[in-house]
């Protein structure tokens, strides 16, 4: 008896531990969203492709992206146009960056940012930081 109760303690001991680690890993993942500051209406999916839409048509977010990615000094590679949507590749030194424009409806229009390094590893910042200056973009023309 003495040994099963042993066992049931064991058991809660690991079960509280997994519980009040997996609440620290998530805690580390909030906070820096939370700090973030001027990229906080940027969304992630599950990959970690950053994504935002934007009141404006494909044509004014497009001719945006283009400006920003010349000032970035970001080589654009290639280039698709398909039922209003645009899909661009672009790379640096060590990036390939892949970004999709998807028109939601005419005046609305959907940025997605993919930054990769190598096969595994994505660059969240860079993808942030190209949907934030052509935000800016957006907001002076």
């Amino acid at each position: 008896m003495a040994n099963v109760a042993k066992n049931l303690f064991k058991a809660s001991v690991l079960s509280c531990l997994m519980i009040v680690l997996s609440g620290c890993a998530m805690l580390g993942l909030a906070v820096p969203t939370a700090v973030s500051g001027c990229a906080v209406g940027i969304n992630y999916t599950f990959t970690n492709i950053a994504y935002k839409t934007y009141c404006y048509p494909v044509a004014d977010v497009e001719a945006s992206l283009d400006e920003v990615l010349k000032r970035m000094d970001i080589k654009e590679t290639k280039r698709e146009t398909a039922q209003g949507n645009v899909s661009l590749t672009a790379v640096t030194s060590n990036l390939n960056i892949y970004i999709d424009l998807e028109r939601v409806t005419a005046t609305v229009t959907r940025i997605e940012v993919n930054a990769k390094k190598g096969i595994i590893f994505k660059d969240k910042a860079t993808a942030t930081e190209i949907i934030v200056q052509t935000e800016k973009s957006l907001a002076k023309s």
